[in-house]
């Protein structure tokens, strides 16, 4: 286990996408959550979508209070920092520090310009060159 995500805290991820109404289009969340889990550096790993499929992200923050969190990371898994980034997954974190006082809710940065998004750019940019 990664030791800066480690402590005596049962720690949870509510990994966020916007949702769409193409199933194959949610899936990739649902990959993701499986690929996070195979790690095992988090013990509860939920989903949420923030419209358009669910879970809700109330649902989802439900269902990590539910298997014992005590704290959840909500990550959001967005490039860009526009509206839904900026207040509407705020007022969510908000809502559910009041509704459950006993579980700790940090909203992660989307990942956005992150110095690893130039790899993966280039590496898909290399993909399609090999077409």
């Amino acid at each position: 286990m990664d030791e800066s995500m480690s402590d005596a805290r049962r720690k949870a991820v509510l990994l966020i996408a916007h949702g769409s109404r193409r199933a194959a289009a949610n899936q990739d969340l649902v990959q993701l959550a499986e690929m996070l889990r195979e790690r095992s550096v988090f013990p509860i790993i939920e989903i949420a979508y923030l419209e358009l499929a669910e879970p809700t992200i109330p649902e989802g923050a439900e269902r990590c209070v539910a298997a014992g969190a005590e704290e959840v990371l909500m990550l959001p898994y967005f490039l860009s920092a526009g509206v839904h980034v900026q207040n509407d997954l705020e007022e969510h974190r908000s809502e559910f520090t009041t509704q459950f006082p006993g579980t700790e809710f940090k909203l992660c940065g989307h990942l956005g310009l992150h110095p690893l998004m130039l790899e993966i750019v280039l590496a898909r940019l290399r993909e399609a060159d090999e077409k």
